[in-house]
């Protein structure tokens, strides 16, 4: 009798065995366990931790991880999408334009029940549906408030703040945390609007480059019109020094000072020809007494 309980009992923890799972939750991950029947069906809110936990006959255990992702959304089969995933929208008037997207992300471990309880789903389909669903949402609403000017060259980084502050809001709303948003290359608008935009910037930049050329000419106009005042001044005050200079001499010379400058000249000899304009020296003077 004791040895037939015996065997039952190791019947039984043998099936049990059979029925039970030892299930592991790797590093970077959290884990939730679901409840298929009974009472408790649904969710358990009890976050399991990295390690190996026993995943009973109604129980199933599903991973989430919450070390930070990467998604790139892009026509450009380079990145590794066969399909064109680019986000389409539109501008203020109407136009249709596109763009490549990369984000960075994460889902917070206490978030980790709410959102598969919200979702049942796991985390690459929850990013491929909900999360893409709130980037859009972001890019329609932020590109319905700007033309295609205002969101192409320069004025895409102010566009890509607007849709990043949208998008954080919404995925926040849907317990994901959107860590950041990178626009892959250029908004994608229509060829004759991008032509039309380039022949504008293009167009724009001579007219910088002319009234740049227009102001140094200008500067250079001034330059030479101060030069030429400079010299004319210059030259005036040294007209005005000399005429002053003439007065203090004309006031100074008298006939005995002049002829005592010729004496100081005049190597004593006589001049071979003699006119009616006298002598260069007045011979009637024989001292001068200063």
């Amino acid at each position: 009798m004791k040895t037939t309980t015996k065997l039952l009992f190791i019947f039984i923890a043998a099936i049990s065995l059979t029925l039970t799972s030892c299930s592991k939750v790797p590093a970077g991950n959290v884990g939730i366990k679901f409840h298929l029947l009974g009472s408790d069906k649904g969710v358990d809110y009890d976050i399991l931790t990295p390690g190996r936990y026993h995943i009973g006959i109604n129980e199933e255990l599903f991973r989430f991880p919450t070390y930070q992702q990467t998604k790139i959304w892009t026509a450009d089969q380079r990145e590794g999408s066969p399909n064109d995933d680019d986000f389409n929208f539109q501008s203020k008037k109407g136009l249709k334009l596109s763009a490549s997207v990369s984000i960075e992300y994460h889902v917070p471990a206490e978030n980790v029940p709410a959102i598969f309880e919200q979702y049942k789903k796991g985390l690459n389909e929850i990013t491929n549906k909900v999360l893409r669903n709130s980037l859009r949402n972001a890019f329609n609403m932020a590109a319905s408030q700007l033309t295609s000017e205002q969101m192409y060259g320069e004025g895409k980084i102010a566009f890509m703040l607007q849709v990043d502050s949208i998008a954080k809001i919404e995925a926040e709303q849907r317990n994901i945390v959107i860590d950041d948003i990178f626009l892959i290359g250029n908004i994608v608008v229509p060829k004759s609007i991008t032509t039309a935009l380039n022949n504008k910037v293009k167009a724009d930049q001579i007219a910088q480059q002319k009234e740049s050329e227009l102001r140094q000419t200008e500067a250079d106009a001034a330059k030479r019109i101060a030069n030429a005042h400079g010299i004319a001044e210059s030259i005036k005050i040294e007209a005005i020094a000399q005429a002053e200079a003439n007065k203090l001499i004309n006031a100074s010379l008298t006939p005995t000072l002049v002829q005592y400058e010729k004496v100081l000249k005049w190597d004593g000899s006589l001049p071979q020809v003699t006119g009616g304009a006298g002598t260069f020296v007045d011979l009637r003077i024989n001292f001068i007494c200063i």
